[in-house]
């Protein structure tokens, strides 16, 4: 068939930005999220998860309480970045920190954020992640990754809506990929039930899109005890 040499073709506007929001939900992205299950390690040895469903069931389970502690601390720190107050970008890093139960989570966000901060600004300059990591290493703040997201995916021109489902998006990828190395389970499953996952993104947002830094609060006490449990246990593949 013979090309049409009046055809013209124009991008549309959003590419670029869809490409990089796409490169940094990626689950290769080097940040470390690869040595964190989110405490499923536990799960499945306690019994809690054995199967496709019980997995699925805590993948919701682990996205309600993200959106309701670190979606809360990520909208606050994303509106203070595009505000330019820097104060209060230090503020929802400490508020998070402070809530967080167990040494292993407080490492789990501290290391992959610092790691993230670093990660971007080999790529491209940002006077505000360059300070935030600045005081990370004074130790002037803790360094919490969805933080350092938070100022990353705004200073590359996310909306928080984009910011906040790129983040949920991370948690359950972070899960799944444990359990394709920990349980009995395929490719085929993980992908039907992060598709399922994501059903409820909308939900989330809107349930935590008007909460203040103090409402930031999630009653889990099955998932504290999992957080404690893998603390102690003597064969493990994961740091938490």
């Amino acid at each position: 068939m013979a090309r049409d040499s009046t055809l013209k073709c124009s991008a549309p506007q959003g590419m670029v930005h869809l490409a990089r929001l796409l490169q940094f939900s990626d689950t290769t992205l080097p940040i470390g999220s690869f040595a964190f299950s989110n405490s499923l390690e536990s799960a499945l040895q306690t019994g809690i998860v054995n199967d496709p469903a019980s997995l699925l069931q805590y993948v919701e389970f682990i996205l309600r309480q993200s959106a309701r502690m670190d979606g809360v601390a990520l909208l606050h720190a994303h509106r203070a970045a595009i505000a330019g107050t820097y104060d209060a970008i230090l503020e929802a890093d400490c508020e998070l920190l402070c809530r967080r139960v167990g040494e292993e989570q407080q490492l789990m966000l501290t290391r992959v954020g610092k790691k993230l901060a670093e990660l971007v600004l080999k790529i491209t300059p940002s006077s505000t992640l360059e300070r935030w990591l600045a005081d990370i290493r004074t130790g002037a703040t803790p360094g919490c990754f969805p933080i350092g997201q938070a100022i990353a995916l705004a200073h590359m021109g996310a909306d928080e809506a984009e910011t906040f489902v790129m983040h949920q998006y991370g948690v359950a990828s972070m899960i799944l990929s444990a359990a394709l190395r920990l349980m009995r389970i395929d490719h085929l499953d993980t992908q039907r039930i992060l598709f399922k996952a994501q059903e409820r993104a909308n939900d989330d947002y809107l349930a935590v899109c008007s909460l203040c830094l103090d409402d930031m609060a999630t009653f889990a006490p099955v998932f504290d005890v999992l957080v404690a449990h893998h603390t102690t246990t003597h064969v493990r593949l994961f740091m938490n």
